[in-house]
């Protein structure tokens, strides 16, 4: 996701460039929400790996019941 960002300001910068507002205004709004939607996907997951890992709590085990009963 990083990649599109940098990609729609790389064509936001030449857009600049050339003279095209409308295209540059646009591919540097993209380029804006999806930095920033990959900013908050790695704060995210950043606060959930310094959480503790989830430990599955075993089933509790009866005594094996003899055949026959």
């Amino acid at each position: 996701m990083l990649t599109w960002a940098v990609i729609f300001l790389i064509i936001a910068i030449v857009a600049g460039f050339l003279g095209f507002g409308g295209v540059a205004n646009v591919a540097s709004q993209i380029a804006k929400v999806l930095f920033f939607l990959f900013l908050i996907l790695f704060v995210i997951s950043l606060v959930y790996s310094f959480l503790p890992p989830h430990v599955p709590v075993p089933p509790s085990i009866s005594p094996p019941t003899p055949s026959g009963y």
